[in-house]
């Protein structure tokens, strides 16, 4: 339990970055789940992607997730993206 004025302030701020980097997270989630739905019905899967790539740089930008976990995540969309247009040509 904090004692000083300042140690309540930060318990306040944490409370509210956690609860806006859980929302961003979620975002993250959904976008790629999103994206692979699309892969998986093979309709607006660029725009899926675009989308995904978005919400992920948006979530790094902010320091929700780490630089290198952006790019993890989005150097896998790609992977499965180029899979898919390879068989489609």
């Amino acid at each position: 339990m904090p004692n000083t004025k300042s140690a309540k302030k930060r318990v306040r701020q944490i409370r509210k970055r956690t609860i806006r980097n859980k929302i961003i997270k979620a975002r993250v989630k959904t976008a790629i789940k999103n994206f692979n739905k699309a892969l998986e019905n093979q309709e607006n899967v660029e725009e899926a992607l675009r989308m995904a790539v978005k919400t992920i740089d948006k979530a790094a930008s902010k320091g929700v997730i780490h630089k290198n976990n952006a790019a993890r995540k989005k150097s896998k969309l790609y992977k499965k993206y180029n899979e898919i247009i390879e068989n489609v040509s």
